[in-house]
């Protein structure tokens, strides 16, 4: 899934996003790029679950 977050704006909070989703699926891959703040997800975990965790960290994300 892609997943656009307006408010991921550095390292950090990529870092942060990528906490947040392995949270929910530990073998999720998470690949963030804070200049497009967009995150590219292969998981388990559905899309609501993902967009869910995301809110509650700060960081919410819109799938596209």
């Amino acid at each position: 899934m892609l997943l656009k977050i307006e408010n991921m704006t550095c390292g950090g909070c990529a870092r942060s996003v990528t906490k947040a989703i392995q949270s929910v699926d530990p073998n999720a891959t998470v690949k963030p790029d804070p200049a497009a703040r967009t995150v590219k997800v292969e998981t388990a975990a559905t899309v609501p679950d993902i967009e869910r965790v995301l809110e509650e960290a700060g960081y919410p994300a819109v799938a596209t």
